[in-house]
């Protein structure tokens, strides 16, 4: 093993995935460190924070030295500049971990995979994107592969859309209600009986740790999906948020239709606004993923059962009471 085989960069740690990657690495003693711009450097959590931006290749090298693993969680905030940033990060990553011997690893998605690929989705499935943001993800993976041959070795983790404690760039949070406020209702963007995968950030966050503790068992380019909560007709989130907001406040949320007219109109002014129609697509066709080959590698996937999940990430946004009420029967 490279470096110090216990000691993990997270990028990206003040964000949702790379935020519950760097603290279940340090639960499963690990030692943690984390780039952040503007951070003097200081120990707190039991991670090490190193000032620095993922953008400056220097920052990004001197914080991997002696690091066995990297991990690549960043994305440009709000969704500004992804065409333009996403790639340079990425660089700067693969050359601290070709340096180092490290294995970097990244959290994947769906958006790198078209219709001909649909509705169910393996590691092999062929790759061939129909947006600008799926564009850019392909090549994230081709130049991964090329590190995988020159030093590097890689792990990518294939998850649906996010949703947990930490509000983020998601759909959850974004979308169907909104972080820091109570849920008056549940907003759904996708069509009626169109299925849509869902992933727990803590499950996916458990999964990643679980493969590095193996990784001397993984090949140079591992990939992994994983099969999240599915959700076959679009009405099993809803409801699990509906079900939760009911014990906990009493209160009866309807669900309603996405406003994807105002999100348009919205659009040329908003660079998020822009970003999410763009996926719509996604909501309009199932798309599910096998996760075959890692219940044969890790022997299960890490799955927490639905309404727990959701009740957690309604608790860290914000969205119920602090303490749960008791309600009248």
């Amino acid at each position: 093993m490279a470096g110090n085989d216990n000691t993990v960069l997270v990028l990206g740690a003040t964000g949702g995935i790379g935020g519950e990657v760097a603290r279940q690495l340090r639960d499963a003693g690990w030692q943690v460190r984390a780039l952040k711009r503007g951070a003097t450097e200081e120990k707190y959590d039991g991670i090490t924070w190193l000032a620095g931006d993922a953008m400056d290749a220097q920052a990004v090298r001197r914080a991997a030295k002696g690091c066995a693993v990297i991990v690549h969680a960043v994305n440009p905030p709000g969704y500004r500049g992804w065409s333009e940033l996403v790639l340079p990060m990425l660089d700067h990553s693969i050359a601290a971990a070709k340096a180092e011997g490290a294995t970097l690893v990244l959290p994947g998605n769906v958006y790198n995979f078209g219709p001909d690929a649909f509705p169910l989705l393996t590691e092999e499935s062929p790759q061939h994107p129909v947006t600008r943001k799926g564009a850019i993800r392909v090549e994230m993976e081709r130049r991964l592969e090329a590190a995988s041959r020159e030093g590097a070795r890689v792990l990518i983790v294939r998850a649906g859309d996010f949703f947990g404690p930490k509000a983020g760039n998601n759909w959850f949070s974004q979308g169907l209600v909104k972080a820091g406020q109570p849920v008056r209702a549940v907003s759904y963007p996708g069509d009626a009986g169109v299925g849509h995968l869902w992933s727990y950030l803590p499950d996916v966050a458990r999964t990643m740790v679980e493969l590095l503790a193996r990784r001397d068992r993984l090949e140079a380019f591992a990939r992994f999906h994983m099969a999240g909560h599915w959700d076959a007709d679009g009405t099993r989130m809803s409801n699990a948020i509906r079900s939760v907001v009911a014990r906990r406040t009493g209160a009866e949320v309807p669900v309603r239709a996405f406003a994807w007219g105002l999100l348009t109109l919205a659009s040329p002014f908003v660079a998020t606004f822009r970003e999410l129609r763009e996926m719509r697509y996604l909501w309009r066709t199932p798309v599910a993923m096998d996760n075959a080959k890692l219940v044969a590698f890790l022997r299960r996937e890490p799955h927490t059962p639905l309404e727990d999940a959701v009740e957690a990430a309604l608790d860290g946004m914000g969205c119920l009471p602090v303490a749960p009420q008791t309600v009248a029967a």
